[in-house]
């Protein structure tokens, strides 16, 4: 892993904490870790990498430090529909590079989000992709690896849609 590798694994994992993720001390501890041995530096990264089973409990508040001693606190908007927004948009950039199994994050963009903002046109192909992924069945003559390329599809035409929009 290298340096940049381990700075987005703990961006990643700041996001989804500050979206309502729970993610276990083992996570937190084990990015600590690979973040150390990738050569990021920060004065409480070797405390968090380093704590014991029995320690555990300590890993949210270290990870926390280690987050702004590096800079990479990551706060949702205050308003609910634009954190929503946020959510999606950052959802759809874990489909689009890979990182994010598309079956995964296109039903956490139907049952986490889409609902919450009224099924918005925007959201509608990840929602379908949702659908098809989710209750795909093999006499369908479509393959579930079909399905998940047009998912990763429609995330990028999303996110296209929105840089596009912003210019």
């Amino acid at each position: 892993m290298t340096r940049d590798d381990a700075l987005d694994r703990l961006r990643n994992i700041a996001r989804e904490r500050a979206f309502g993720g729970n993610v276990g001390s083992d996570r937190l501890i084990q990015a600590g870790l690979d973040a150390l041995m990738a050569g990021v530096e920060s004065p409480s990264l070797a405390m968090l990498a380093g704590l014991l089973r029995n320690e555990e409990p300590e890993a949210t508040a270290l990870f926390d430090q280690v987050l702004e001693e590096l800079e990479l606190l990551f706060h949702p908007p205050d308003d609910p529909k634009a954190a929503k927004w946020a959510m999606a948009y950052w959802i759809a950039v874990q489909i689009a590079d890979g990182s994010l199994n598309p079956a995964a994050g296109t039903y956490r963009i139907w049952a986490d989000i889409a609902y919450d903002l009224g099924y918005p046109d925007e959201l509608e192909p990840l929602v379908h992709c949702a659908h098809n992924l989710d209750g795909w069945e093999e006499s369908w003559g479509r393959s579930l690896e079909e399905l998940s390329r047009e998912a990763i599809d429609a995330a990028k035409e999303f996110l296209n849609e929105r840089s596009t929009s912003e210019k």
